[in-house]
Formats: C-alpha cells, sequence, structure tokens
C-alpha cells in the first residue's frame, strides 16, 4: 500500500514538474520573441533649444517626471533591480556621454525613440521605461528635458546588460509587471507643440501623464504593481485626496505628509520628485483628479 502511495506521489510529482517545465518553456520563448521584436518607427523631427531657459525648464521637468529617480540625479545611471536569479536584474541607463554612457553620435532620434517611444536606437523595446506616461510631452516639453539631459557633464559610471530573471520572465509573461511599455503605445500619436499653461483640470490632466503609470488611467489606483509592492491607492475624486482642498494637495507634495498625518514612503510615492512641479501645476493636477 505505502509503494502504491509513493509511486503515485511520485507521478503526480513528475506530472506537475513536466507541467512547470512546459509552461516556463513557453513563456521563456514568448517572452525572448517580445524582447527582441524590432519596431519600425520612424520618430518626429522636433526642435531642441539650448538657450538657459529651456535646459532650465528641462532640468525641472526631468525631475518631476521622475528621469532623476530612476537614472540618479547626475542621470549617470543606478542598478534599478539587482535580482538575477529571480525577477532580475535591471539597469537605469547612463545617460551621459561618459564611459558606460550613450554611444556616439546619439542624436534627438534617439532621444525620441528613447522617451516617447519605449525604443532603443536598433528598434528593440527598452526594458521598464515608462514611455506610456511621456508619450503625451509636448515637443516644447520634450525638447527641454533632451537640451538638458545633453548638456550634462560626462559620467564615467558602466554597468552589466540587464537582463530578465526566471521570476521576472513568468511574471511579464502574466503581465503582472510591464516590463516592455513600448507594447502599450500608440506610436502614431503625433506630438503637439505645447499646451497652455493654466490652472485647470485639462492642463492636470496633461501633467498628471506621469501618475498613471502607478495609479492607473482613471487614477483610481489598484492592485500592486509587481510582488512585494503595496496596493495602488486611489488618488481621483473618490480618494483621501478628494476630500482635501488645493493647498492641503501642495503641501502634501512638498513635505511628504498628508493632512491626516500620515507620511508618504519616497520608495512607494516619488513626493520629492513631483515636488519639482509648481504651486500652480499641482493645483492643475488636484482639479484634475477631483474631477475623475
Amino acid at each position: 500500500m505505502i509503494r502504491k502511495i509513493v509511486k503515485i506521489t511520485g507521478i503526480v510529482l513528475a506530472g506537475l514538474f513536466l507541467l512547470t517545465a512546459v509552461f516556463y518553456l513557453v513563456a521563456y520563448q514568448d517572452i525572448q520573441e517580445r524582447i527582441n521584436k524590432v519596431y519600425d518607427i520612424n520618430p518626429e523631427p522636433i526642435t531642441v533649444h539650448y538657450d538657459t531657459t529651456s535646459i532650465q525648464l528641462g532640468t525641472r521637468l526631468a525631475i518631476a517626471k521622475g528621469c532623476t529617480g530612476c537614472h540618479s540625479a547626475d542621470l549617470g545611471g543606478r542598478i534599478f533591480i539587482d535580482d538575477a536569479h529571480k525577477l532580475g536584474y535591471f539597469v537605469a541607463s547612463n545617460l551621459t556621454s561618459g564611459k558606460g554612457g550613450l554611444p556616439e553620435g546619439y542624436g534627438y532620434r534617439d532621444w525620441v525613440l528613447a522617451i516617447k517611444h519605449g525604443i532603443r536606437r536598433n528598434g528593440k523595446p527598452l526594458f521598464i521605461m515608462p514611455s506610456h506616461e511621456f508619450n503625451s510631452l509636448t515637443e516644447r516639453d520634450m525638447g527641454a528635458i533632451i537640451a538638458y539631459a545633453s548638456n550634462l557633464p560626462a559620467i564615467n559610471r558602466e554597468f552589466e546588460k540587464s537582463q530578465l530573471g526566471p521570476l521576472g520572465t513568468v511574471l511579464t509573461y502574466l503581465n503582472k509587471i510591464p516590463l516592455l511599455p513600448a507594447e502599450k503605445i500608440d506610436h502614431s500619436r503625433k506630438m503637439v507643440k505645447q499646451v497652455k499653461a493654466e490652472v485647470s483640470a485639462d492642463y492636470g490632466k496633461y501633467l498628471s501623464a506621469t501618475c498613471q503609470g502607478c495609479h492607473r488611467p482613471n487614477m483610481k489606483g489598484g492592485e500592486p504593481l509587481a510582488p512585494g509592492f503595496p496596493p495602488v491607492p486611489d488618488i481621483s475624486s473618490t480618494g483621501h485626496p478628494g476630500s482635501w482642498t488645493h493647498d492641503q494637495f501642495v503641501t502634501t507634495i512638498r513635505t511628504g505628509k498628508t493632512p491626516e498625518g500620515k507620511p508618504l514612503d519616497p520608495k512607494e510615492m516619488p513626493w520629492k520628485s513631483a515636488s519639482a512641479f509648481t504651486d500652480d501645476e499641482l493645483t492643475a493636477i488636484h482639479l484634475y483628479l477631483n474631477s475623475l
């Protein structure tokens, strides 16, 4: 009887192992095809101004939009996730002209491909580059960010190549982590020159595009972005910010503490980056959030 139980258990375990192996092979093949897909995109030409005003705007936008949060304050890059045997090893690239940075001849076309489309200069998709949040950037703001980044001193900082781990492969296959934002971008969307900067919900909608990556397009939040992360809160009119005044919303972003006295964890809510928005811009964002 015991031998029979052991035999059946062995068969079941072997079957489960085989099914797991087949599932992983299917997932691996699918992800490899998606990682190596070449996108045929001819980015729109834009005019980049390198005057002081444009560079100052680009400096502020690079903070507010989270560029410095991922790529470090000097844009020299950093290790974003170091879990090669599970989730993966991911690097936020060195965006300067230093050793380990951008290749020679990196121009506006390459910048637009990366920022607006999430695509490398060879046509393959970038890992975790939130271009779906930047796809609506105006030509003015896109140009300002490029002017700022192109004007930075060279930083010599080298990293190993980013790679996806076994768990990362499975979670990407199950659409549990946003590995390839290029897949969900409308690459045909045209850039507009600029939008009217005013304290309005319409302007707030434009500015809050960066928030959608975590809080979802409807700003209602939802499930964790990845295993180990907390649920994403609702920041629309039905969430806590809906009961705050505009001044309280601005103060929350400036101080990292809500009117209820709750401190915001900068690892979960990048309030220090968002504090680069002006008071009028934050008020416009709050107007938009309250309209949802």
